[in-house]
């Protein structure tokens, strides 16, 4: 039988390793992401503009489109990497560390967000595959108008999903709220989206009606 992701949970912080340098890689505070992050965003756009020389309102509708790609990434990536886990050790142990601490001690704070050091070399890589997209189809500078708008998108989705967890629920925002803690707590097979629920609506995985409140 196919391991499910735990709706179980407990108060206090997961050891992911034992090594005390790895662990503190997987540690963070919001102050350390919006330096490390906005500093990447800021400097991708300033070298898409003074350097490559790309028009200010092509990389403001680049930079659009990346921050509504994201949505979808953030949906694809919440459903079919961090819930992939098999019968496997190495695959159990792969998702322990890039999701299934979060979900069996979810009001972890130092945890809710992804520490600059593997978010950038997650950043890296997607970068890198956009830059083959984009050269694909022969435009490879535009990867820096659109990747910039992308890493924005992650950035607030972070703080949409660290909110959740620490925050109590604005009243404009308690359905969203409600979306995730579903998630959490009850419904481990739905709910992927954490900043909106667009492709919850989209692909059918919305929590059954009547479930948000």
């Amino acid at each position: 039988m196919k391991p499910k992701v735990t709706t179980d949970f407990q108060h206090g912080q997961a050891q992911i390793f034992k090594n005390p340098f790895l662990e503190s890689l997987t540690k963070t505070n919001p102050l350390q992401n919006i330096i490390v992050y906005g500093a990447v965003i800021i400097g991708l756009v300033a070298l898409a503009i003074v350097k490559i020389g790309l028009d200010p309102w092509v990389v403001t509708g680049l930079f659009t489109l990346g921050l509504f790609f994201w949505t979808f990434a953030e949906y694809m990536l919440h459903r079919y990497v961090f819930h992939w886990v098999t019968e496997a050790k190495w695959s159990q142990r792969f998702h322990f560390i890039m999701h299934g601490s979060h979900h069996q001690y979810p009001r972890d704070k130092e945890r809710l967000l992804m520490p600059p050091v593997p978010g950038i070399l997650m950043a890296s890589i997607l970068f890198g595959l956009f830059y083959v997209v984009f050269w694909i189809f022969g435009a490879p500078k535009l990867t820096f108008g659109f990747f910039p708008g992308f890493f924005t998108g992650y950035l607030l989705y972070s703080f949409v999903h660290r909110a959740t967890h620490v925050m109590r629920p604005p009243k404009r925002f308690k359905k969203l709220w409600m979306h995730h803690s579903l998630h959490h707590y009850r419904y481990p097979d739905k709910a992927f989206g954490v900043s909106n629920t667009l492709w919850d609506r989209v692909f059918g995985t919305m929590p059954p009606k009547g479930s948000e409140g």
